[in-house]
């Protein structure tokens, strides 16, 4: 059996979340799609920057096309949807020009003029241009349309022929998910002011479905409009407009948040309605912050993906982002050391795990089966350590370090491994430098701090890291430590300052002997 046999039997039956996702769409389509592709789709609302909600939906999408592609050769397409037609109900703060971005609310996010001065035909586009550059950024494979476009260019126009058509069933559906009062002004279809360009929120009468007629009353000069929807003259609300884009589209798959679960439901009855089957899909747990908090755009908790890539690789992130989509968990910095070394253990097991074990580890989904070789000597937490005694974050300086403990790297030959050193700088500077606090040993302690300092004199300069971590553990043993946890762990606290550590064995190879007798006579002279 060749590679790719292998693979797409073993596919077949993998138990990783993407190919039980993708597994709902073979059920979907027990015959196949015949000639029209599979459609993933993600949804963007441009009243803001692409943030990690965007890349977290667009990457974990991406991880089920994948997987499909996996299993059978069907071909596929993402599309990344921006919600550009949408009225602007308020002006995001810290945004420039408040005052002429006021004078613009309730008109379509297309329409606003762009507060940023960049030559952008709207605050739209400019962000739209951002999505754009932030997904290629990561080289995400997609399809960009905007729902403007969509609408303007008449692409909209049979579903929306639909939506009046059956006006009174979708009112059916939503009513009884409103407030009393709401219920009054509802109506599925928002029209476009021609008075002021606005996105009206008033209630509609059906006058002709096939013409795309409504009439309402416009609230600027009180007079009863008759005006057709078709082509730019209106917009749906959200619930209505997502179901009528999957209808639209034709769209298979989208996943969303769990806070989104009820706008599945009701949407998916509307496109019922509307002829279409709604898509398989999700609903994804939320990031918390480090107080168990949902992480807000607003607020400003969590961790931005700018911030993530300041202290640590992309691939660390997608990783920490693939795994468990449906359980709620903390995404804050103090996460991000252990999801960098979790990620290297992971590549470095990838080659030698048979298929079914390859399919249900991370890094296939985080690489799309083009996994990289696993060439990193260091963990992220000896890095963090070295950093720490050797009190610099000049990289010469460390990479010297480095070269003992890995002499056949170097900046040229290994650049991810310089990358890492460069995040474990900058992220001991930012999170650990002012939490460090070496305490004195105790009597028992510096006697064996002594007896450790004698064996690592005897060290021949060519020991090895396993070598050193023996030494250091008959050493333990020969202290009468009841638990040899507790003398790493009080090694950790008299010579690094922290309460865990690396193994011990590894950080004397990599500090080197000499350096390592240093911390333990400045220990020592602590204890005088």
């Amino acid at each position: 059996m060749s590679v790719d046999q292998e693979l797409r039997e073993a596919a077949k039956v993998a138990k990783a979340w993407p190919y039980e996702e993708a597994r709902k769409l073979l059920k979907r389509y027990p015959d196949g799609p015949g000639d029209r592709p599979i459609i993933f789709e993600t949804g963007y609302g441009p009243s803001g920057l692409p943030h990690l909600g965007t890349f977290q939906e667009v990457a974990r999408t991406l991880m089920v096309r994948h997987a499909l592609s996996e299993m059978v050769d069907w071909p596929s397409r993402l599309i990344a949807f921006s919600d550009d037609m949408d009225g602007m109900r308020k002006v995001p703060p810290g945004v420039p020009n408040q005052d002429m971005m006021h004078a613009h609310l309730d008109q379509p996010l297309s329409k606003v003029p762009d507060p940023f001065g960049c030559g952008h035909g709207s605050y739209a586009e400019h962000n739209n241009n951002l999505l754009r550059q932030f997904l290629d950024r990561f080289g995400f494979d997609y399809e960009f349309l905007s729902s403007t476009e969509c609408y303007a260019s008449g692409r909209f126009d049979e579903t929306l022929r639909q939506v009046l058509r059956n006006f009174d069933a979708i009112m059916g559906v939503m009513l009884p998910t409103l407030r009393e009062e709401r219920r009054k002004t509802y109506s599925p279809v928002l029209p476009v002011s021609r008075v002021n360009g606005k996105v009206l929120q008033v209630p509609v009468e059906v006058v002709d479905p096939a013409a795309g007629l409504v009439r309402y009353v416009e609230p600027e000069t009180g007079e009863t409009v008759e005006q057709s929807i078709l082509s730019g003259g209106a917009k749906l609300q959200w619930k209505v407009d997502w179901a009528a884009r999957w209808a639209a589209l034709g769209v298979d798959y989208e996943m969303s948040g769990k806070d989104h679960i009820d706008g599945v439901i009701q949407s998916g009855k509307i496109a019922r309605i509307l002829g279409a089957r709604p898509p398989e899909g999700f609903n994804y747990e939320l990031f918390l912050d480090e107080n168990g908090e949902k992480i807000s755009k607003t607020k400003g908790n969590g961790v931005t993906i700018d911030e993530w890539l300041t202290y640590a690789p992309e691939e660390s992130l997608a990783f920490y982002i693939y795994r468990e989509p449906k359980k709620a968990k903390q995404l804050s910095f103090g996460i991000i050391p252990k999801a960098v070394d979790e990620y290297q253990q992971f590549l470095a097991a990838y080659p030698d795990q048979p298929w079914d074990k390859r399919l249900g580890n991370p890094v296939h989904h985080v690489h799309a089966g083009k996994v990289p070789p696993a060439r990193m000597p260091l963990t992220f937490a000896i890095l963090l350590n070295l950093v720490g005694v050797a009190l610099t974050d000049d990289k010469d300086l460390l990479w010297a370090f480095v070269k003992r403990y890995a002499p056949e790297t170097s900046p040229e030959t290994h650049p991810e491994l310089d990358a890492l050193i460069g995040y474990a700088a900058a992220y001991f500077r930012d999170f650990v430098k002012d939490s460090l606090h070496r305490r004195a040993p105790d009597a028992r302690e510096a006697e064996a701090l002594r007896d450790l300092d004698q064996q690592l004199s005897q060290m021949p300069p060519e020991a090895t890291a396993e070598e050193l971590q023996h030494m250091v553990f008959e050493v333990g043993k020969a202290h009468s430590f009841e638990n040899l946890r507790d003398w790493f762990k009080a090694l950790y606290e008299i010579l690094l300052g922290t309460s865990q550590g690396p193994r011990m064995g590894s950080f004397i190879a990599l500090y080197g002997v000499e350096n390592s007798r240093r911390l333990i006579a400045e220990a020592l002279a602590a204890a005088a």
